[in-house]
This record gives C-alpha cells, structure tokens and sequence, in this order.
C-alpha cells in the first residue's frame, strides 16, 4: 500500500505516522529525513540538496522528485508512507508519474485537518528542556513541576518556532504550498479527510482502519 499522509503543523500527523509505522511495518517517507541521508551519504542528489539548503534556497520540485524515485527504486515489500509528501500539485503529478513506471500508484491520500485556533493553542502550549530537549505541553502533557523538566530538572522555555505570529506563518505556508492537493486527489477518489480534534486514539483507529482495508 500506498499513503500518503498530510495536515498541518500541530494536528498530531506526526504521532499518527509512528503509530502506523510501528503497527504495520510499513516504511516511512520524510522529505526531510531522506534529505539528511542523502547528505550523510553524499549521494550525487544528496549534494544537489546540500547545495540548496545551504543557500537557504527551498529545494525545487525537481529535485524533490529526483530524491523521490532515487527512494523509490528500493522495493518496499510492506508498502510506503509518505509523510508531509508531495507538497504541491507538481510534486503529486510527479510521484504518480515515477509510480507508473513502477507499476504501482497512491492508494489512499488522508488529510487531517484541524482548525487554525486550535493548533496555535496547542503549538503555543509547548515547552522545551534547554538541558535535554524534552518537550511537554501544558495542556496534554505538562511536567510535574512548573517550569522544570521531570526528566533531568533542567529549565523549560518555549522556543521562537511555538509563539502564535510564528505559527500562524508556518500555517499560512501550509496553506499556500498544498493548495489543490486535496482537490487532486478528490478528482481521484483517493481522498480521506479526517478531523484532528477527534484525539489520537480515534484518529489512530480510523487511519488503521483505512491501512486494514488496502492490506
């Protein structure tokens, strides 16, 4: 099987692709996780990357895709999760394209959505160890003590990246860069939206019941 996982920042996709991964075997892909291997590995596309991120320059669509099918010639007997990938319209065309050529496509394509108010309140709720990097939230899982990490006593803070201007920006570039991605796999019948404020027991039921049924 084929998934491809989507949502915005905070709505707990994240946690969902561990617990599928972990449930399923199924491989997971993360632009950015493949990226840092490639780079590792100095790989020829792994230094087109380099390059690019380097520059803080966004890693263009062909390159994105060139990454993809370099992944992609790997057999992956327990299928793939692509996490937070394709990002745009061309990225998608482009994937379903390098999967044609495998003989395979995208079965499923699930959105999670969740409203703007409700991932800025749990975006701002988080708190970081400056010791261990440890994160809590202070509505689901907040530390023992105010202030102090459970886990070594060191002192909490709340990063640039998890204050609401900030946020709101990352959700703004959420919504800019997958704009018509759910319209495209609509046009498909691929696509699952579900709704992020469910919980993550609910969420993680439905999204093993959908892996359950291309099994």
């Amino acid at each position: 099987m084929k998934i491809v996982l989507s949502g915005p920042p905070g709505c707990g996709k994240g946690t969902q692709a561990e617990l599928l991964i972990a449930k399923t075997g199924i491989t997971h892909y993360s632009t950015g996780d493949v990226f840092r291997d490639l780079v590792k590995r100095q790989t020829p596309v792994g230094q087109k990357v380099k390059e690019y991120l380097g520059a803080g320059r966004l890693v263009p669509d062909a390159t994105v895709l060139e990454v993809a099918r370099e992944f992609l010639e790997i057999p992956r007997p327990n299928g793939i999760l692509f996490d937070g990938f394709p990002r745009t319209i061309p990225q998608a065309e482009g994937l379903d394209q390098i999967l044609r050529r495998l003989n395979t496509q995208v079965d499923r394509a699930i959105f999670i959505d969740l409203a703007d108010d409700i991932v800025v309140r749990r975006l701002t709720s988080r708190r970081t160890c400056q010791n261990c990097r440890a994160i809590y939230n202070l509505e689901f899982k907040p530390p023992r003590r105010v202030g102090v990490c459970d886990l070594c006593g060191g002192a909490l803070y709340q990063r640039d990246d998890d204050r609401e201007a900030t946020i709101r920006d990352r959700l703004s570039v959420y919504v800019r860069e997958t704009s018509g991605l759910k319209d495209y796999y609509q046009r498909q019948g691929k696509l699952v939206v579900l709704d992020g404020a469910i919980g993550k027991e609910r969420l993680h039921t439905e999204i093993m019941a959908i892996a359950a049924g291309l099994a």
